[in-house]
Formats: C-alpha cells, sequence, structure tokens
C-alpha cells in the first residue's frame, strides 16, 4: 500500500490555506507513488464504466514520469486504485497503487507515476475496488531521454477556450491530431457570468451558459466552473489522449490579472488576494503541476535533444499592473506623449520578473537541444501600429461599448486610413522619393497594438532578449484569439527568434471586438493590412479558431496554422491555412 501524503484534515488544510494567504501557496499534494505495487495483479473482472464523470487525464510527462488525474463524481470519500500498463487490455500493468478521494481537493486524484521507461506510450486508468467502477482508459506518453534515439518531436499549441463561445471542436481536432503533447497556454477556463464575455446568439440552444450562474468569486465557484469545463466531450476525449504541459494566464484568475489585482476584480468582490489564492487551489485540483510548495509555476521539460520547452509565467508572480492609453489622455483629448515614453521605458516595470528572468537565463545558457522555446502566454512580437489606425480601432471599440455597434462612418474612416496607410507604405517600402514628411510621418508614427502584451514591458523585453539572443529560440503565444507569425527583434533590429502565435479555441478574435464576425472579408483584408504596415508580422488571421502544430527536427521546424470550419455545429472540417519553416 502506498504511503498517502494527501491525507488532509481541516486543521492542516486551514493551516495551508493561511499559509498561503501570506504569500505561499500550498498547493494540494500530488500523491507520490514510492510505495505503489509494480506487479501484474488483481484488478476485478467485472468492472463497469462510472463513477468518474470528468474523465482522465495526464500532466507534465518526462522522460521518467507522468502526472495521472481523474475525479471521483460521487460526492464521497473513496479510496480509488490505479494502474499504468504498457498496453490497453491492463496484462502489461507496470504501475499500480491506491490515492484517496477526498472533499478536501473536490474528490480529484493526481497520481505523480515515476520510474517508468523514457519515450514509451502508456495506458492508464481508475478504479473503485468496493463498488467496482472504472474510468475510461487514458493515453498517455513519456518524453525522450537524451540518449533515446528521437527524429522529431510534434506539439499542438493551444489557448483560450470560453465555454459559452462555442463548442471546443478545436480540442476535438487536436484528439484526432498526430501531436505528441499538448502544450496549453493559459485561459483554460473563463471567470465570466452568463450573458457577459464569450456569450453569443448560440451559447443557449447549445446548452453552454455559464455554471454557475454568477462571476466565480471563491473555491466553490472556481471548482464548479472547472467541473463544467471538465465535463465538454472534446476536452475530456483531448485529454484521454494526449498528455497536457500547462501554463495560465489571466481568465483562471479574472480578465487582466497582475501580481496585486486585475480589470475584472471589483473592492466589492471581496479581497483579490483570496480570490487568486481560491483560483491557484482549483487549478491546482484540476490542472495539477510540480510546481512545489509557492506558486512558480515557471519550469522546463526536456524531448531529446531536439527540443528544451521553457513554460513562462507572464501573468501572476511578477506582474506590474498594465499601462493603458486612457491614463494618458486628457479632458480635451490631448495625449500625454512625454508622460507615456517615460512610463513606457520604465527600467522598473516588470512582467516576468527578476528570478524567473534567472531561472530561464541559468537554465538557457548550459542547453544543448537544437531549439529552445518559451511556451508563454502573450505576444512578444513588437506589434507597432500606425498611431491613427491604432486610434480608430480604439474608437469603434468604445462605440460598440457604448451603443453595440460601431457607428458607419466610423468604419468607414477605418476602411478608408487603411486604403491610405497600405499605399504610403507600398510607396515608401519602394523608396518614393516623392513621398511627403506628413505622409512618412502617418505610418512611422506608432503606437503599441497592446499594452497587456509584452509591448507594455518593453525594457524587460529588452532584458530578455539579451538572455535569449543567439539562442535559437522559438516563442509559443495565445492570448489574442488571433493567429499570428512574428520577428523577434532588439532594440537595435537584432533577429532574436520567431514567435508562432495560435489562434483560440473558441473566444471571439478581434472580428468580434470590431463587430465584424458576420464579415470575414473585413477582418481578411485587416489582417493583411497589419501583416505590412507592422514590420516585425508576417502572417495574421484576425477571426478563424484553431490551433497551432509545430513539428521539430534537428534541421528544421514547420509550423501549421490550423482552423476548424465553425464551432456551432458537431460536424466540422480542419483545414490548414498557413505553413511556415525555420530553419
Amino acid at each position: 500500500m502506498m504511503k498517502n501524503n494527501n491525507q488532509f484534515n481541516r486543521r492542516r488544510f486551514l493551516k495551508n490555506s493561511l499559509l498561503a494567504a501570506g504569500g505561499i501557496f500550498i498547493a494540494p499534494l500530488i500523491e507520490s507513488c514510492s510505495d505503489d505495487f509494480t506487479e501484474n495483479g488483481n484488478a476485478p473482472d467485472d468492472l463497469k464504466n462510472g463513477g468518474f464523470e470528468s474523465g482522465v487525464a495526464s500532466f507534465d510527462p518526462s522522460a521518467t514520469g507522468i502526472i495521472i488525474w481523474t475525479r471521483y463524481s460521487k460526492g464521497m470519500d473513496a479510496e480509488i486504485t490505479w494502474e499504468i500498463s504498457k498496453n490497453s487490455n491492463f496484462s502489461e500493468v507496470v504501475r499500480r497503487g491506491q490515492a484517496n478521494a477526498t472533499a478536501v481537493n473536490d474528490f480529484t486524484v493526481a497520481v505523480d507515476v515515476q520510474n517508468i521507461s523514457s519515450n514509451t506510450k502508456y495506458y492508464y486508468r481508475f478504479y473503485n475496488n468496493k463498488t467496482k467502477e472504472a474510468s475510461v482508459t487514458g493515453e498517455t506518453l513519456t518524453l525522450p531521454s537524451k540518449s533515446d534515439a528521437v527524429n522529431e518531436v510534434k506539439m499542438a499549441v493551444v489557448s483560450c477556450s470560453n465555454f459559452p463561445a462555442g463548442l471546443f471542436n478545436v480540442y476535438g481536432a487536436i484528439a484526432k491530431s498526430e501531436a505528441d503533447v499538448v502544450v496549453h497556454l493559459g485561459d483554460y477556463i473563463y471567470e465570466y457570468a452568463p450573458g457577459q464575455y464569450g456569450t453569443n446568439p448560440y451559447t443557449n440552444q447549445l446548452g453552454r451558459a455559464h455554471q454557475p450562474a454568477k462571476e466565480i468569486l471563491n473555491l466553490s465557484d472556481y471548482r464548479e466552473r472547472y467541473r463544467q469545463y471538465r465535463g465538454d466531450k472534446n476536452l475530456q476525449l483531448l485529454h484521454q489522449k494526449k498528455p497536457f504541459i500547462c501554463v495560465w494566464d489571466d481568465h483562471e484568475f479574472a480578465n487582466d490579472t497582475y501580481k496585486s489585482g486585475a480589470e475584472n476584480h471589483q473592492p466589492n468582490e471581496g479581497d483579490f488576494q483570496a480570490r487568486k489564492m481560491a483560483a491557484f487551489q482549483a487549478y491546482s485540483e484540476y490542472i495539477p503541476l510540480k510546481t512545489g510548495k509557492d506558486m512558480r509555476i515557471y519550469r522546463s521539460f526536456n524531448f531529446g535533444n531536439i527540443v528544451s520547452l521553457y513554460m513562462m509565467d507572464t501573468r501572476v508572480i511578477a506582474r506590474d499592473k498594465q499601462m493603458e492609453y486612457s491614463d494618458y489622455v486628457d479632458n480635451a483629448g490631448n495625449f500625454n506623449q512625454v508622460q507615456f515614453k517615460t512610463d513606457f521605458l520604465s527600467t522598473s516595470r516588470k512582467l516576468i520578473g527578476s528570478e524567473q528572468m534567472s531561472w530561464l537565463s541559468s537554465q538557457i545558457n548550459g542547453d544543448t537541444a537544437k531549439w529552445k522555446v518559451l511556451g508563454q502566454q502573450i505576444l512578444m512580437t513588437k506589434m507597432m501600429v500606425p498611431a491613427e489606425l491604432l486610434m480608430l480601432l480604439n474608437q469603434i471599440l468604445a462605440e460598440i461599448k457604448q451603443h453595440g455597434s460601431a457607428q458607419p462612418a466610423t468604419m468607414q474612416a477605418l476602411q478608408n486610413t487603411i486604403t491610405q496607410l497600405i499605399i504610403i507604405k507600398t510607396r515608401y517600402k519602394q523608396q518614393d522619393p516623392t513621398l511627403t514628411p506628413q505622409e512618412i510621418a502617418r505610418i512611422t508614427t506608432t503606437l503599441p497594438y497592446n499594452l497587456d502584451a509584452w509591448d507594455g514591458y518593453f525594457m524587460e523585453r529588452e532584458q530578455l532578449y539579451s538572455v535569449l539572443s543567439g539562442k535559437n529560440v522559438v516563442v509559443l503565444a495565445g492570448d489574442t484569439h488571433n493567429a499570428w507569425l512574428g520577428k523577434l527583434t532588439d532594440a537595435q533590429g537584432k533577429f532574436i527568434g520567431t514567435e508562432l502565435a495560435c489562434s483560440s479555441v473558441s473566444s471571439p478574435g478581434l472580428e468580434g471586438y470590431l463587430g465584424i464576425t458576420s464579415d470575414p472579408a473585413k477582418a481578411i483584408e485587416l489582417a493583411q493590412a497589419f501583416s505590412l504596415l507592422i514590420d516585425d508580422l508576417d502572417y495574421a488571421n484576425l477571426y478563424k479558431r484553431g490551433y497551432l502544430h509545430v513539428k521539430f527536427t534537428s534541421g528544421s521546424s514547420v509550423a501549421e496554422w490550423r482552423f476548424v470550419d465553425n464551432i456551432i455545429s458537431d460536424t466540422y472540417n480542419t483545414t490548414t491555412e498557413k505553413t511556415y519553416t525555420i530553419s
């Protein structure tokens, strides 16, 4: 019988909660398997499927182990047996043990199975020996070690699954794909109440209104929201078929989270730190990670000699509050450019913080893998947009917020501005000597597209670039709900690496914000304009839902942006719109 490291009594749980409130996050302990059984044996012959309505999942694969997960859904304490086998009929069980499902962890069970073979596919299951209830069989794998001969590593990169916004067909598409692992870059859940962000005319008819029926604020709320999302058949299937490597973004807590607050947390919603710790607790119950006894979620994964994957936290640990353009505009509409530039270039503004930066630097400097890959949440590419275009986009957003739709005159102004700027930028690239200073100013007077992204933390990005320089870097990003391909360049214009950014599972992209969902032609035109007007941007898709598939070999990385054709029907098609090779 294995040691049970998860027997939290009520007093110990309260003690740990108090420690967490003091700034040290005590995650629910993952079961170790030091004393489990390794012999084949005595699973009951009459197991029947049931009792595990949230399915199964696996997380954080390594060359020596994997975390396997389930939830006992009967709402009562139970001893659960787990097994991991080299075949699907469990005639080659390599590890077996018991774990306790209790109310302390919302009846979730997470087991860190260690000392198994590298680069190997495994099958796993859970069952209640007393009731004969069994989970579905999960499939997972261990990563290749440095000594394993591996030709390629295939990742599916995904983010931003909003339950009311539509069906999780993207997850279903990944489940059927050739990807080895799923890299989830956050916004796994959303915190909003029914009728808020993500809700659309299809939400209710698809049965996808958020539960609980309110904005989630406390531990019970967050747990119920995770249970709702994990009840989705496509997400369940993907978890059953492939291991996940995850980081959180903001919506696992609240919109635009930073270290001491969030845009979507108001004073009348209680203490933000208490809310943050409740969100941490629920996250670690449903997405178990080996992060030690605090909230440092950043960690690394080695895929043989081909890829080192560094999962980063750009959201919670160190992020200073985001800058906002509205803070620099006076009542007369004048923009305080001097103060904005001072704050924008401040060396004191942090996103990942000195400790995470030092960790990454020490890790990556000794890294011998061909590809150094950063899995993180937000766009790193410099998205410097002509100021007049950015102001128009913001005006449209304001009109939609106030009136429900943008004014026709404003949309026409956007159309005219895009056309004019494209003509000027094309002439500029052709070194047209007839361009006037005023015309040149229109395309060279630029502002960052999104201050919540790395663009809002300019100096720390430069510091990061000095760490990454010359390291054969690929950066993965999510967050925006749109697909992007960008080149990373420092302040001197030196090439640092390539950024591959995935679209969303269901969350609406820029087309939703601008009210042009029903007119893809406008979204396509805007994407083409962005690709021309933003110097470091090479590709954008601003209206489709999908994921990113990346195949790494010793010679190249091949990225494919794959999209589903709808998120309102169980019947869908998946297509690849863009392929890009990095040699």
